[in-house]
């Protein structure tokens, strides 16, 4: 039925808005929401943004997501959800599924943060170790609501304002979330979201075999790369990393949503498609 995220630096109140938000949407329908967090599955908050390893234990909360996602039920993902890319999947999951999909951002003060940090510390001692805490407020990026993966945004103001469930953003985002949607136009949005999943596979088969060919050069250079028989080769002129790539298929998927042709709803001609934007915006540079 719907997917919302809710977004914001740690300890910014993330938390009391899902459960604000759940307790709006029972007063509003008796439709089950799921809040899908890291305590649902014993994962500490703190220590699964140690490092690398430990944030890839995150990937269950996105199966789990997935696995939820139905025409009947509301997910609340209530997690830092603080990657461009991953915001993105779970647009793209709720494409798919032909599900509502809105973004509920805290917008809290740093220095509130960390005094409310201190104090979960004091009280209940679920807190985030200071040295994590910081490398998460560095790591943040305010959504932007002209980006579909965050948009539709609702903003709530925390050390302002408080929250509850009579919050205006939280009234606001349970009249979007149970709002009607035509059979026609939520045909139309499952078509849009199995393309853009047919492009995310095909693509990242493509990223994989340029890192792949670029690990083996041993930091040589590597002009031309070959995806496979019945495909066009990728010629760059440089090193590309993962990052850049993700980007480049973000801004590939931008434009094929707001003009010309829709994109491709089969992998072959999604892997083309990509293999000619790469030609044509690293094949130059």
């Amino acid at each position: 039925m719907a997917l919302d995220v809710i977004y914001g630096q740690p300890c910014s109140g993330k938390s009391t808005a899902a459960a604000c938000l759940a307790e709006a949407l029972l007063d509003f329908d008796s439709n089950l929401s799921v809040s899908v967090n890291e305590s649902a599955f014993h994962l500490d908050r703190s220590q699964c943004y140690a490092d690398m390893p430990s944030e890839k234990n995150l990937r269950v909360l996105r199966s789990e997501i997935d696995r939820s996602l139905s025409k009947n039920s509301i997910i609340i993902v209530d997690s830092l959800n603080s990657i461009k890319s991953y915001r993105y999947e779970l647009w793209c999951l709720a494409r798919a599924s032909g599900t509502r999909y809105c973004v509920i951002h805290c917008d809290a003060e740093v220095s509130h943060c960390r005094k409310w940090n201190e104090d979960r510390r004091e009280n209940t001692g679920l807190s985030y170790n200071d040295n994590i805490f910081e490398d998460l407020v560095r790591r943040f990026k305010r959504p932007d609501s002209k980006n579909r993966w965050d948009s539709p945004l609702f903003e709530l103001f925390p050390y302002r304002d408080g929250i509850d469930k009579s919050s205006d953003s939280i009234v606001s985002a349970v009249a979007y979330l149970n709002k009607k949607v035509d059979s026609k136009t939520r045909d139309v949005k499952v078509l849009q979201g199995e393309s853009l999943y047919e492009m995310d596979r095909a693509t990242v088969e493509v990223m994989n075999v340029i890192v792949e060919a670029q690990s083996q050069s041993m930091g040589g250079s590597i002009n031309i790369i070959s995806i496979g028989p019945g495909f066009p080769s990728i010629t760059i002129s440089r090193g590309v990393g993962l990052p850049e790539l993700r980007g480049t298929f973000l801004k590939l998927t931008g434009q094929s949503s707001l003009s010309g042709p829709p994109p491709p709803t089969d992998s072959e001609s999604a892997k083309r498609m990509f293999v000619d934007y790469l030609n044509r915006e690293l094949g130059s540079n």
